[in-house]
């Protein structure tokens, strides 16, 4: 039986991921700061720790001769590494949380010191890293508002945020790794990934799960930050597993990008929730300073050759999904 790790199996991707790998019959130990918050986690043992103490995590990346978890005294003795690490625990939220300038500092550090322990730690096991389009750089996003971004548009380097720079950094750090260690590692850059089971409110949810909330209690009009011109793509969570899937099966060891190609415009976005949801509701453009990059969208050339992967439903499918299951959280 194959074993596997999960670092931040109690958010959104990573419990997502928890629960793929037990349908494909893998041993899955989830390891995050905090449980799911929606549904009870899959993974056959779950252990709650901060990622940024350098000794839990050597303590978790350890696997016992009958696959418990158990605090090994140094030097591990009776202990062998999973077959394979995944690695989502982040510091990271949507727009208003990215990009106020008021968490900055907390997200490098909390992020980068994750990933540091992580990889000091790591041994023959097969890593993947989550890393963000947020890593792209700035000008090339502001030129239009449907640019479609290529992992070779990577450099020379200049994102829009802190968060971003993280994100960059940390890409880097796990190829060093790779060269210098001989980590072997599996890099995805993700556009956008919604879906049920995501945070939906608190200031740290994504705009498809933001505006799905926002229809779902409103009754007249709702607020979209910005001019709602501004354009993104954006994936579905089981489009966005089964691609990493794919990735940490293959050979492919660069950063690749996993997202959508659809565009759209924020304010379509919120029609299409309008719509999904029946209501006769008008949109209010607000200003916001926390609106990102004018245009950005997934070019998928490249995870098209490499794994013969696209998505396989179209936006309006995955926000259909969404809605419903926003909808009935509310209702609660």
């Amino acid at each position: 039986m194959k074993t596997a790790l999960v670092f931040g199996a109690g958010g959104f991707i990573g419990s997502h991921m928890v629960k793929r790998l037990k349908r494909e019959g893998y041993w899955v130990r989830g390891v995050d700061i905090k449980h799911p918050d929606f549904s009870p986690t899959e993974a056959n043992e779950f252990i709650e720790a901060d990622l940024r103490l350098n000794d839990l995590v050597t303590a978790v990346m350890k696997l016992s001769s009958d696959n418990k978890y158990s605090y090994f005294p140094a030097p591990f003795e009776d202990s062998k590494p999973f077959d394979e690490i995944y690695q989502f625990a982040a510091d990271m939220g949507g727009a208003g949380y990215v990009f106020s300038g008021e968490n900055d500092a907390n997200i490098m550090q909390n992020s980068a010191v994750i990933n540091l322990n992580v990889l000091s730690n790591a041994s023959s096991e097969k890593i993947f890293y989550s890393s963000s389009a947020c890593m792209y750089p700035q000008e090339i996003q502001e030129q239009n508002d449907s640019v479609s971004l290529k992992e070779s548009n990577a450099y020379p380097a200049n994102p829009d945020s802190d968060y971003g720079w993280e994100k960059l950094f940390s890409e880097r750090l796990y190829l060093a790794f790779a060269r210098n260690h001989g980590i072997d590692v599996r890099i995805a850059r993700f556009h956008n990934i919604f879906g049920i089971e995501g945070t939906f409110d608190g200031g740290k949810e994504k705009a498809p799960a933001a505006m799905c909330r926002k229809v779902a209690q409103s009754n007249g009009e709702i607020e979209v930050w910005g001019t709602g011109q501004q354009t993104r793509s954006f994936l579905y969570i089981d489009e966005c597993i089964e691609s990493v899937r794919r990735l940490m099966e293959s050979d492919h060891k660069e950063p690749i990008n996993i997202g959508s190609d659809e565009s759209i415009s924020i304010n379509g976005l919120a029609e299409m929730a309008i719509k999904i949801s029946g209501k006769d509701l008008k949109i209010k453009n607000v200003k916001s300073d926390a609106i990102g990059v004018n245009g950005r969208n997934s070019d998928n050339t490249k995870i098209k050759e490499v794994l013969g992967w696209k998505p396989s439903q179209p936006l309006i499918n995955g926000m259909l999904k969404t809605y419903k299951w926003i909808n009935k959280q509310i209702d609660k």
